[in-house]
């Protein structure tokens, strides 16, 4: 019998909407030659919801994607609602929620993507960022007093705990040892004096149980240089919850287009769903016209497949996204002119041709 797999399927805004379908099709098509049924969970949330409900999902949100295994996102984001609020409103009660603590995004160069950096021959760029996804700097903590005064002040405090660098740390380390055996940690701890020392602290304790991984620390302005003068040097990154969101636009834009990075918000236990999404956000600037990049969709799709047990489809999916680039059919921004139809039915055509 088919494995059947509840996943919640949220497209959100914008080009969101045009990704996510071609999308759920190539899972179908993948889903038959490995034994996955899928049942969708369609959920219309999004900005635009907001503005006609004034809430980025029901009440009863979380409980309604507490019943599917797995959340698919696509991208939210509407001229005139506020980026926090759409942060605040669905994404980060959905991490919290369902201690999606792990924030996993591959950073890889694909065949037939030109890098817009200068690579020394022989470079190759495929790593992983690891971000700490729940705690750190976006924390909830502080507030503003006399609003509207010229004493007006903002207070926002990091909280970072030992549980939650360790278990960062840890699920970085574990990856690390799978793969070359080398970790590097971003860190500040010469300017930022009580959380990133304990953060160094912690991550280095952890790595006691890691003989064979070599684990060093990059203050993030450096770490930042380097990943544009060095890419090739790196294995597993792992970062708080804010220097891992930076770097990762960074990673994503040194492979060529931010269009094509995925990610998934993982709970790693598999006690509650986790969710994939790509990097990109809902672009409104091209939404619409049919030449949105739908590889980013499709790469958070194997990020799922490979999360659920399947890593033979998981590996599929982006094989055929390779053979789609090398065979020049891309989007605007990888400086093709397929549309976004266009790229996903050759995907779907690489998916099957082993048939």
């Amino acid at each position: 019998m088919d494995e059947q797999v509840r996943v919640a399927v949220i497209p959100g805004d914008g080009i969101g909407t045009e990704v996510m379908e071609p999308t759920l099709g190539i899972l179908e098509a993948v889903g038959r030659r490995h034994g996955i049924d899928f049942a969708w969970q369609h959920h219309d949330w999004s900005c635009e919801h907001y503005t006609r409900t004034g809430r980025m999902m029901p009440e009863d949100g979380l409980e309604q994607l507490a019943e599917a295994d797995q959340i698919l996102l696509g991208a939210v984001g509407y001229p005139g609602v506020p980026d926090h609020v759409s942060l605040w409103g669905l994404l980060i009660p959905i991490r919290r929620a369902f201690k999606q603590y792990i924030n996993l995004r591959p950073v890889r160069l694909l065949p037939g993507i030109e890098c817009p950096l200068r690579l020394k021959e022989g470079t190759e760029i495929d790593f992983l960022v690891v971000r700490e996804n729940n705690e750190g700097e976006y924390s909830e903590v502080g507030g503003r007093m006399y609003r509207g005064t010229p004493d007006e002040f903002a207070v926002q405090e990091s909280v970072f705990t030992r549980r939650g660098v360790e278990r960062a740390a840890r699920y970085a380390l574990d990856l690390a040892a799978s793969r070359r055996g080398s970790l590097a940690s971003a860190t500040k701890s010469n300017g930022i004096i009580h959380t990133m020392p304990f953060w160094d602290e912690v991550v280095h304790e952890t790595a006691k149980d890691y003989p064979g991984v070599e684990v060093r620390d990059y203050h993030i302005d450096a770490l930042s240089a380097q990943f544009v003068l060095d890419p090739g040097r790196f294995d597993v990154v792992v970062a708080s919850n804010l220097f891992g969101d930076i770097l990762t636009d960074l990673g994503a834009a040194i492979i060529g287009s931010i269009g094509i990075a995925p990610s998934g918000n993982l709970n790693p236990e598999g006690e509650h769903p986790s969710m994939f999404e790509p990097v990109h956000g809902s672009a409104p600037d091209i939404a619409g016209q049919g030449i949105a990049n739908p590889l980013g969709q499709i790469w958070a799709a194997s990020m799922m497949l490979d999360h659920m047990g399947h890593p033979q489809a998981a590996a599929e999916l982006v094989s055929a996204m390779e053979a789609t680039l090398t065979g020049g059919v891309r989007t605007p921004d990888l400086g093709g002119t397929a549309s976004t139809t266009e790229v996903a039915e050759a995907v779907l055509q690489q998916v099957g041709s082993d048939d």
